[in-house]
């Protein structure tokens, strides 16, 4: 049967190769028939580019969620931890007029001196990561010379003294002010863990008599006054430059 049929076929091709009304015919149907196939193979195509295009105009509408959403976080924690830190600044300028009130006479000339073994409030680093690095490691390096400063006006002042007060106010929020740091760079940098051991080794003063004492107190809370200015000045540059390269980085 099968030979029938390819004779049959043969014969047909054979009648359109040398009879011209034949050859016309045939031609005109192969074109029918390409022309119905294009039809449908574009019938087929249609749905598919549709839904393709659906399809990437969804992703990027996730992508573009995503990355606002994450635009938004990074915003909202770098908020949180810039008004915190804004408040320490507020706290540390009226500490700084507290102790000045309660030391006596010469007060004012007690900052003024230069102590050694204070941290340096200046932020370090190239890469947000290094410089939010800093941040931690310069708070974390006043919390030993805020011990010592309330120790040794634990000594000198009453029990009930605001300044003892103002104190313990400020260096709880600046423990505070840490965990937000280290919780923000965790967020940021997830692969990328504090260094340990964060910080460098605290040298603190040897024995000091009454007046370093009242020298050493001031030197450390006004040193302190500038880190948090520092801070706050750092955490407002992150919040436009961060969270806008992680806003990009998450579209492309």
């Amino acid at each position: 049967m099968t030979n029938v049929w390819f004779l049959s076929f043969k014969k047909v091709l054979k009648e359109c190769d040398y009879d011209e009304s034949v050859q016309f015919a045939c031609d005109t149907e192969w074109r029918m028939n390409g022309h119905v196939k294009s039809m449908h193979f574009q019938q087929f195509m249609e749905p598919a580019t549709t839904l393709l295009s659906l399809l990437l105009v969804m992703a990027v509408d996730s992508t573009r969620t995503v990355a606002a959403s994450r635009n938004q976080q990074c915003g909202n924690s770098l908020q949180q931890t810039l008004k915190l830190t804004r408040l320490i600044q507020k706290e540390s300028v009226d500490l700084i007029k507290t102790y000045k009130a309660s030391q006596g006479e010469m007060s004012e000339l007690f900052c003024k001196v230069s102590v050694p073994d204070v941290p340096d409030p200046n932020i370090s680093g190239m890469e947000p990561s290094e410089r939010i690095v800093s941040i931690y490691t310069h708070l974390q390096d006043f919390f030993p010379h805020f011990k010592r400063v309330y120790e040794q006006q634990t000594d000198l002042q009453s029990p009930t003294s605001p300044l003892l007060t103002q104190l313990s106010r400020v260096t709880a929020r600046s423990r505070n002010l840490a965990a937000l740091i280290n919780s923000f760079y965790q967020s940021l940098f997830p692969n990328l863990p504090l260094p340990e051991p964060v910080g460098r080794p605290t040298t603190l003063p040897p024995p000091q008599n009454v007046f370093q004492q009242k020298v050493y107190g001031c030197v450390v809370l006004k040193t302190y006054k500038e880190l948090v200015s520092n801070v706050s000045r750092e955490l407002r540059t992150l919040k436009s430059k961060v969270c806008r390269r992680i806003q990009l980085n998450t579209l492309f």
